[in-house]
């Protein structure tokens, strides 16, 4: 094997290890993709990029538009309020583009990316980052998608039809 090789193949295992890690941390919570579909994601993406990002570059934007529509097998809509498999959707483009940042060669941004990751993923466990979780909060606000409410005094006076009474 040359040099060349060893770092393509350095490049592609990084993205593989980083994905797999990932993907594990969605197994253990359930998640419709887990540690094998984000490790071949990632690894994909990092070999493709690898190969052909000097001769093809526009290979690349092969390696997304595919992501796309894996992730949009992982959301499913359960009545009007209910999308689930968002966070697997986006967990899966993200691992895509952490094959990518690795499979080109930047191993620190790559390392980077996946603890931030962790950390999104994680943040309603890790207990002084838990009160970031804007859900601790939800209770509080009025939901943007609810009716607007009715003040004292719209009840006491309501607003004019502009019709003639009968």
């Amino acid at each position: 094997m040359t040099h060349t090789e060893v770092d393509l193949v350095g490049r592609v295992a990084l993205a593989f290890v980083l994905s797999f890690v990932i993907g594990f941390e969605r197994e253990l919570r359930g998640s419709a993709a887990g540690d094998r579909t984000y490790a071949l994601v990632g690894l994909g993406a990092a070999a493709v990029t690898a190969v052909t990002q000097h001769i093809a570059p526009q290979a690349i934007g092969g390696v997304v538009t595919g992501v796309g529509f894996i992730g949009a097998g992982l959301v499913w809509r359960e009545g009007t309020k209910s999308i689930r498999g968002m966070t697997s959707a986006a967990g899966i483009f993200v691992v895509a583009g952490l094959g990518v940042v690795a499979g080109s060669g930047h191993w620190l941004l790559a390392l980077v990316m996946s603890v931030l990751v962790l950390v999104d993923l994680e943040l309603r466990n890790i207990p002084l980052l838990r009160m970031l979780d804007a859900r601790r909060y939800g209770g509080n606000l009025r939901d943007d998608m609810a009716p607007p409410m009715m003040t004292k005094s719209d009840q006491e006076d309501p607003p004019a039809t502009g019709g003639s009474a009968s």
